[in-house]
């Protein structure tokens, strides 16, 4: 508008004319008609009305009406600059949605995949290009098309006659690239940076969470079947030390008296000795029960050399396990580490920490309990069995110048009877041995061991393995322990000249152990227990079906015995 228009708004213009022309025009008409009647010449007075109301009349309307027309002309074009402003603004604020909500699903998407196909669609919303291709490094790719009723089926593909190619690149590697069918304006470029600005940081936030699952995924693999407490507390801070940046680390674990020392610990001099106290930077972690960093003094004095510590407790519902110390030589080493990522890992190595514990536990209670059984067998079978050897012998020598005929013969079966206890000896020594499978692996600890179990027992083993054989660790002890229990009870009890071993890797692993002895009846002896730790076919088949497996027994008396077990494949 310009100043004069401003300055009187159409409304004030109506008013003026409506307020002050008419009498104006009462006022110039009377001085006009006064003029006139005094003119001289009568015709004179005709030529003066005719030029009067014929000329300046319309003049003034005129320009009355020329003056109200151009404060309407000016609203008008105010109304439409605004009308403008505001399709601007909708259009503005519609793109800002979609780029708000390409965000968002950005944020959501859950891998790799889903971001670029989130991308390629939000880039059509946002920009209204008529197709959309999204390239990031590693081969992946995804295109969108608006095509022809916009409802996303493909579009034109990108360099196609009659297209504008606009194809900026995306920060960290890739590019955007948008097809249009006018020429982009400058602000539609803009909008793509900064849309490929905006798939980046999706990209790399994909790319940041699947690194921290296949990072818990791999603590937890590593961690799962570990007994070994230092193996185990190594596995996991070197893990840690690896996505913090940290070049020392060290567990303290909280003893029965609830006094936390040392229980593994690693810089650049190599593996230091457990069993120390914790230094105070630890005992604050513990006492906070949440991370906490230090510098300086209160680094070095966890480990020498160093400059900056993060200290993360391990707790879980029953209360303080430990505390687990980073380390490094760099001043603000962990201002950047991502802390909650780490506390995760800390909490699975709480959960080990406890399961190890745990096991170790059992295992002290297995040794007692095997011990007691261990007594038990010897009081009842082979220290009885001695005594009446040594009775017999007593007899002997009382007998040996009386009846030297009659001494002979108990000579005979006090000889005998210490035979069978010697044999019996071996076999349980032999059943006892400890078995290295995490040093052999399953297939030639199974030979090693039906191979001595043959020589041991003076019985025709025979060993057939066929087929892939993949278990877990905790799959393959409960395998082994199932054999070596089943081979026990034929050197024990079934009398047999001959057992054939199959191990068979399928769907399922198949364990078949075949004797040719004297058999029995399951129904009648299912909880009988062996000499080799105390498993009987009950507890067996608990162990079997424990691991989603089956167990079974076929045995009658006099036709002997087949023992099948099947665990499916790790």
């Amino acid at each position: 508008m310009h100043p004069e228009e401003r300055g009187f708004r159409l409304s004030d213009r109506v008013r003026v004319v409506r307020n002050v022309l008419p009498p104006l025009i009462v006022l110039v008409v009377g001085v006009v008609e006064f003029l006139i009647s005094r003119l001289p010449v009568p015709r004179q007075e005709l030529w003066a009305h005719l030029l009067f109301y014929g000329l300046v009349g319309p003049a003034v309307t005129y320009f009355s009406v020329e003056w109200i027309a151009q404060g309407t002309r000016a609203r008008e074009r105010a109304e439409r600059e605004l009308r403008d402003l505001y399709g601007q603004l909708h259009a503005s604020h519609a793109q800002l949605g979609a780029v708000q909500a390409l965000m968002r699903d950005l944020t959501d998407a859950p891998d790799m995949g889903a971001v670029l196909e989130v991308a390629a669609r939000g880039a059509l919303r946002v920009t209204g290009a008529a197709h959309a291709t999204l390239t990031v490094p590693g081969g992946l790719s995804a295109s969108a098309g608006a095509g022809p009723g916009g409802s996303g089926e493909a579009g034109p593909v990108e360099g196609e006659a009659g297209t504008y190619l606009l194809k900026v690149p995306v920060p960290g590697g890739g590019a955007l690239a948008l097809g249009f069918a006018q020429p982009p304006a400058e602000a539609t470029e803009a909008l793509a940076q900064a849309l490929a600005a905006e798939v980046a940081r999706g990209v790399e936030a994909v790319r940041q969470r699947t690194l921290d699952l296949m990072t818990l995924y791999s603590v937890d693999q590593s961690i799962r079947a570990e007994r070994n407490m230092r193996r185990l507390l190594s596995r996991v801070t070197r893990t840690m030390a690896e996505r913090a940046g940290a070049e020392a680390r060290a567990v303290f674990l909280s003893d029965q008296d609830g006094v936390l020392r040392l229980e593994y610990a690693q810089d650049r001099q190599g593996e230091k000795p457990g069993g120390l106290p914790a230094p105070p930077f630890a005992q604050q972690v513990a006492q906070a029960g949440a991370p906490l960093t230090a510098a300086d003094e209160g680094a070095a004095g966890v480990f020498p050399g160093a400059h900056s510590v993060l200290g993360i407790p391990m707790r879980d519902e029953e209360g303080l396990v430990g505390v687990i110390v980073l380390g490094d030589a760099r001043d603000r080493a962990f201002d950047d580490a991502r802390v909650s990522l780490l506390a995760l890992m800390a909490g699975q190595a709480t959960l080990a920490v406890r399961n190890a514990r745990a096991y170790l536990y059992s295992e002290e209670l297995a040794i007692s309990d095997e011990r007691a059984r261990i007594a038990r067998e010897i009081h009842d079978g082979v220290a009885q069995s001695l005594a009446f050897a040594a009775l017999k012998l007593d007899i002997v020598a009382r007998q040996l110048h009386a009846d030297p005929a009659k001494a002979e013969a108990e000579v005979r079966a006090a000889t005998q009877l210490l035979r069978e206890q010697i044999r019996e000896v071996r076999r349980s020594i032999f059943a006892l041995r400890p078995i290295d499978l995490e040093r052999y692996g399953l297939l030639e600890t199974v030979r090693r061991y039906v191979l001595d179990f043959g020589e041991q027992n003076n019985i025709r083993a025979q060993l057939n393995i066929s087929g892939d054989v993949q278990l877990s660790p905790g799959d393959e002890a409960v395998v082994f322990r199932i054999l070596q229990e089943s081979l026990n009870n034929v050197a024990k009890h079934a009398r047999a000249q001959e057992v054939k071993v199959t191990l068979h890797g399928g769907e399922q692993v198949t364990l078949r152990v075949q004797d040719d002895g004297a058999g029995f009846d399951p129904a009648t002896i299912t909880g009988r227990v062996s000499s080799a730790g105390g498993l009987g076919l009950l507890q067996m088949r608990e162990r079997v079906e424990a691991r989603g497996g089956t167990y079974r027994v076929l045995s009658s008396p006099g036709h002997g015995t087949l023992v099948e077990a099947e665990l499916p494949q790790g």
